[in-house]
C-alpha cells in the first residue's frame, strides 16, 4: 500500500534532504513551498528516478490562510514532517512586533492548526507518525535568538503533550532537535565565525541536513514503533 508523506519548507536545506531520504524509501511525498519555486521544481527533477508521486504545494504559512491551503491539498497521508523556519539574529529588545507575530505564526500557531487540521486523515491508518524539526536552543535557549528559542521551546512541549493524546490511535508524535547545520540559514555568519563555531562543538564540525534527514526517517520508520513524546537531540554533543 502506498505511503505518503507531507515534508512542509522542502526546498530548504532539512526539506529537501529529507525528501530524498524518503523518495529512496518509496514514500510517496506533498512538497511544501512558499517561495523557492525553482528549488522544489529541481528537486522533483531530482526524485523522479524513484518513481513515486511527487505534489508539490505552494501554501504561506506565515498566514492562517496558507494553512487552510495546504491542510485542504492533502488527501491520504501517513506521515508529517513540519521543517520550515527562520531564525532572526539580535537582541530581544531590539525585535520588532511584527517579526514576533510572524515567529509565533509560523513556527507555533502554523504547526498546530496544521496538525489539528490533518489528524483525523492520519489516524484513518492503523499507525501514522509526525515529526517537528525543532532546534538545540528550544532545549537549552541562546542569547539573541530570544524569539527563536522560545517558540522551538513551544514545538517540545507540544509533541510532549500531543504524544500522550494520539498514542492510542496509533500516531506517534516526536521532533529532533538539530544544533548547527550546514544550510543557508548560518549564511550570515562569516567563515571565521562558523569555524569558530565547530571549535565549540566536541565533534568538531557543523552537522549535515543528511544527518538531520536520516534521524527524521529513522523516527518515520518500522524501527521506531515505541518512540514517541521523545526529543532527537542531533547537535554533535553540543549540549547533553
Amino acid at each position: 500500500m502506498k505511503k505518503f508523506a507531507l515534508i512542509t519548507g522542502a526546498s530548504g536545506g532539512i526539506g529537501a534532504a529529507t525528501a530524498e531520504r524518503l523518495a529512496r524509501e518509496g514514500w510517496n511525498l506533498y512538497l511544501h513551498y512558499n517561495r523557492n519555486e525553482d528549488k522544489i521544481i529541481e528537486l522533483i527533477t531530482n526524485l523522479k528516478k524513484y518513481n513515486i508521486e511527487l505534489i508539490p504545494i505552494h501554501a504561506d504559512l506565515n498566514t492562517t490562510a496558507g494553512v487552510q491551503i495546504l491542510s485542504t491539498s492533502v488527501f491520504q497521508l501517513d506521515a508529517i514532517v513540519y521543517s520550515c523556519g527562520t531564525a532572526p539574529y539580535g537582541l530581544f529588545t531590539d525585535l520588532d512586533d511584527k517579526t514576533m507575530e510572524d515567529m509565533l505564526q509560523l513556527h507555533v500557531k502554523s504547526p498546530l492548526l496544521l496538525i489539528r487540521n490533518l489528524l483525523p486523515k492520519l489516524m484513518r491508518n492503523a499507525t501514522s507518525q509526525i515529526v517537528l524539526v525543532s532546534s538545540i536552543w528550544g532545549q537549552t535557549g541562546a542569547a539573541c535568538e530570544v524569539m527563536y528559542s522560545t517558540v522551538k521551546g513551544a514545538q517540545i512541549a507540544f509533541i510532549k503533550a500531543l504524544s500522550k493524546e494520539t498514542a492510542r490511535s496509533g500516531t506517534r508524535v516526536n521532533c529532533v532537535a538539530p544544533g548547527a547545520v550546514n544550510t543557508n540559514m548560518l549564511d550570515r555568519f562569516t567563515a571565521e565565525e562558523l569555524e569558530e563555531l565547530a571549535s565549540d562543538i566536541p565533534l568538531g564540525r557543523l552537522a549535515e541536513s543528511t544527518e538531520i534527514a536520516d534521524a527524521i526517517a529513522f523516527l518515520l520508520s518500522e524501527k521506531s514503533t515505541y518512540i514517541t513524546g521523545q526529543v532527537l537531540a542531533i547537535n554533535g554533543g553540543w549540549y547533553t
